[in-house]
């Protein structure tokens, strides 16, 4: 007899992961769907951070601090480890001072102007060569992005708030029904397609229209020894070219400016340089940004090279050897947060978070479900 579920979540990285649970907190019998056997796309190959800051005032901020909330609900029911450590964006060059000041000036999140002894004794891994000061936020968290996906499929499947079929790959949906590669056959009521940067399998019709576009972004790891106390993440002044929330600023203008004049490799790979320091002395480094047909599956030496250098001027580190390497793609829209569409009755497409997919997707998904089922 072929099994009938309320919701059918085809995708268990983090947006998939996300549906599952506000699905099942709704008490709504959900089945999970994951081709891998353990998610191994963007979802793992990230910087673990929640990262509250990127996004603009509004609502998607709001979204965010969603997010953020049910991350740490995750945490109080000891789903997973995470470290709500904030953030701390550093400022080499007076134009990055600047947008930092302006930022704070805003009042649109919640940061403070911090001087330079102030950003070295939050985090004392920052170079102090001519910094010229730092903002920090306290919104920002920190999970393992290689555990965290697979502890809260356990904990879903363990606490039945779901039945997951990893190694599974759905090649079929149509009008409730769901159909496997290996020709098993599921219902539901409610399809939610999360199929992160696979855009062929499922509905490929309606995601060659959706202007979604896929990003490869290069990473490092490095190891250091332990650390005693936690540390914020730490963003570079390139950073605040990247993220929306910063394009509120008059002053970026400048900065933009400089970047493209004098080191325009580091437009040309979008390329900016981020932090992120584990207790065990693990530092994830990153990224680079690659799009459409600039991708390619062989990473550039190039780009790695010029990462380590920006990253040199931003932290200081006893052992610089590269441990691993890795690249990441996801898929991204131009302009909305993530692409939904509705191709067949009771049939959700939910793709396309970019960069955005930890620190957003717990709150997006929660958001789609107040509209589907609380209504």
């Amino acid at each position: 007899m072929t099994k009938h579920f309320d919701v059918a979540v085809i995708g268990a990285g983090i947006v998939g992961l996300a549906h599952a649970i506000a699905a099942s907190r709704r008490g709504l019998s959900v089945a999970l769907f994951e081709r891998s056997h353990v998610a191994q796309a963007a979802s793992v190959r990230n910087f673990g951070m929640i990262w509250p800051i990127g996004q603009p005032a509004g609502e998607l901020y709001a979204l965010a601090l969603r997010s953020r909330e049910l991350w740490i609900e995750l945490q109080q029911q000891g789903v997973l480890e995470l470290e709500q450590c904030g953030s701390i964006h550093v400022a080499k060059h007076h134009d990055e001072l600047a947008v930092l000041e302006e930022f704070t000036e805003l009042g649109t999140h919640q940061v403070e102007m911090l001087k330079p002894a102030e950003v070295l004794k939050r985090a004392a891994i920052v170079n102090g060569d001519g910094l010229l000061g730092g903002m920090y936020s306290p919104t920002e968290l920190r999970v393992d992005p290689r555990t965290a996906s697979a502890r809260i499929a356990a904990w879903l499947q363990a606490s039945g708030r779901a039945e997951c079929h990893f190694g599974t790959t759905i090649t079929h949906v149509k009008e409730g029904h769901l159909r496997s590669s290996a020709g098993d056959q599921w219902i539901a009521d409610r399809i939610v397609v999360c199929s992160g940067s696979d855009l062929q399998t499922l509905y490929p019709e309606c995601l060659s229209e959706s202007g979604l576009k896929l990003c490869k972004l290069q990473m490092m790891k490095v190891q250091q020894d332990p650390i005693k106390t936690m540390s914020p993440h730490i963003a570079g002044g390139l950073t605040l070219r990247h993220y929306t929330s910063f394009t509120q600023c008059h002053s970026l203008a400048a900065l933009q400016d400089r970047i493209a004049t004098n080191h325009p490799e580091l437009d040309r790979y979008g390329i900016h340089v981020m932090a992120s320091p584990f207790r065990s002395g693990r530092l994830i480094l990153g990224d680079s940004h690659e799009y459409g047909d600039a991708i390619t599956p062989f990473d550039k030496r190039e780009i790695d090279e010029l990462m380590l250098r920006e990253l040199r001027q931003l932290i200081c580190l006893p052992n610089w050897t590269v441990c691993q390497r890795w690249h990441g793609v996801y898929a991204k829209h131009p302009t909305l947060p993530v692409f939904e569409a509705q191709p067949d009755e009771g049939v959700h497409v939910f793709v396309g978070t970019g960069g955005a997919g930890m620190t957003m997707s717990l709150g997006l998904a929660d958001r789609s479900w107040q509209r589907w089922h609380d209504r």
